[in-house]
């Protein structure tokens, strides 16, 4: 089934002049906020949002936020993973507020840091942990410990990835050959210089890039999720395991997203063996904060490099990092917000909008399938399941995506918005989930003509992974 385009174009051009109608503040908001930000926005991606200018958050709280014009909505993208706790958990906010009442930062340890570390070696099964403040860093700090203990250059990673904003890792393949990824703003160097590029679940590619020995780290994530959720091939963990170590390659797993999988992510929900373990975004409700953890011979290799009158001059850390409030907001995140008891009411209500976004598309004979991850859950355009980042990039339709969000946002359920994707936080509902199926189901009714040839069932399984 091919979208009628011109349909698609005159819902959008409703959509839009319902946006601009029923967002009068906003819009004056933004107005304003043009004359003193770039875009009028406070970061640039946050142009993004579909409907000509974003709306502004006044409140939020558990899984719905209200807008400057006092709009209330389902909140499915809860921050792009960095809200996947839900907004201002009690237990978080009090332990916050406490903590900025003792003071926020000294550039010395507090007792919180400890506890964090020793959550983690249990639920991760690293014995080493060092802090940072975003996922970003954590990947950069990995990717330089790697390279002091490998004493090579090049880090590998796979087409389409995503990382934060590693310079790396803007890297992609255009007709088998790595190029810059288009958008990357101002590289230091060609990231063909530092970076080997593969695809996703290519087995023979990674082994060949890796034969030469010049590959300080793999970055990955367990299974890709900023372009569509991307499972790995059976074997394919085992595979690159055993590839790196044969080539001497430190391996650096990035569960920021994928920790949606369980509470020591995809690495423990899969027996996975990564020498560095990286997490940033929901780890602390809201505030910014990251950890990475390491193996005990990655933790002695990296002693033996590092001359302690030199710690403080090698590019890893900074005057926030492991921050006292950071840490406080950690702890009470992982011992009382995102609990293993949390993961087992998330998981099934992703389970939930993925039968619900399922059931709609086959009713309505749309050649699309549902992808779920733990408590992540996503539609896409296209019948076949992709198997790497090229085949799900090939298959995204810009346009459509904007109208499916857009459409959501005007009936109060907010979607992430570069993807189609859905995350559930431990105040998420049943109802919140259904909400979402019954305007998904409309939007349907409403882009699809109901003469058109029906597809077959088979092209809506849900791809749900291990």
């Amino acid at each position: 089934m091919r979208i009628d385009r011109s349909r698609l174009k005159a819902l959008m051009s409703r959509e839009v002049r319902e946006f601009r109608r029923s967002h009068p503040r906003s819009a004056a908001l933004f107005a304003s906020a043009r004359r003193s930000m770039p875009g009028g926005v406070p970061m640039n991606w946050m142009s993004k949002w579909p409907g000509g200018f974003p709306v502004f958050v006044v409140r939020a709280k558990g899984a719905r936020f209200t807008d400057a014009d006092g709009r209330e909505y389902v909140d499915l993208c809860l921050g792009d993973t960095g809200a996947m706790t839900g907004h201002a958990p009690a237990a978080a906010v009090k332990a916050i507020v406490a903590r900025l009442r003792r003071g926020a930062t000294a550039m010395l340890p507090t007792e919180d840091a400890l506890k964090v570390a020793e959550e983690l070696q249990r639920r991760v099964g690293l014995p080493a942990w060092q802090f940072a403040l975003t996922a970003t860093d954590a990947n950069r700090f990995s990717i330089r410990l790697a390279r002091l203990i490998t004493r090579r250059p090049k880090i590998l990673v796979f087409n389409y990835c995503y990382h934060g904003t590693v310079d790396e890792a803007f890297i992609a393949l255009q007709d088998g050959k790595a190029v810059r990824r288009r958008g990357s703003i101002g590289p230091p160097v060609d990231p063909c210089v530092t970076t080997k590029v593969v695809e996703f679940n290519d087995v023979a590619a990674l082994e060949a890039a890796l034969a030469p020995r010049d590959v300080a780290c793999v970055l990955a994530e367990p299974a890709m999720t900023n372009v569509g959720i991307v499972h790995p091939a059976p074997g394919f963990h085992r595979a690159l395991r055993d590839l790196t170590r044969r080539a001497g390659t430190l391996l650096i797993l990035d569960e920021t997203h994928t920790i949606c999988a369980g509470p020591g992510g995809c690495s423990r929900e899969w027996e996975l063996a990564p020498d560095f373990w990286v997490l940033g975004k929901p780890i602390g409700s809201g505030i910014p904060a990251a950890a990475y953890g390491f193996t005990a011979e990655v933790a002695g290799r990296v002693a033996e490099g590092i001359r302690i009158e030199d710690c403080d001059v090698g590019g890893i850390g900074g005057t926030l990092a492991g921050n006292a409030l950071s840490m406080a907001a950690m702890r009470v995140t992982l011992e009382k917000v995102l609990t293993p008891a949390a993961f087992k009411r998330m998981i099934p209500l992703a389970e939930r909008f993925a039968d619900g976004a399922a059931r709609a598309i086959s009713e309505a004979g749309a050649p699309w399938h549902v992808a779920r991850l733990g408590c992540r859950a996503e539609y896409l355009f296209h019948a076949q399941v992709p198997s790497n980042g090229g085949e799900a990039a090939a298959a995204a339709d810009f346009d459509l995506e904007r109208f499916m969000h857009l459409y959501a946002l005007n009936r109060g359920v907010l979607l992430t918005p570069f993807h189609n994707m859905a995350l559930m936080s431990p105040a998420t509902t049943a109802g919140d989930v259904d909400r979402h199926t019954s305007v998904f189901r409309q939007a349907l009714a409403e882009l699809l003509s109901a003469s058109a040839p029906r597809a077959s069932r088979g092209n809506h399984a849900i791809i749900a992974g291990r």
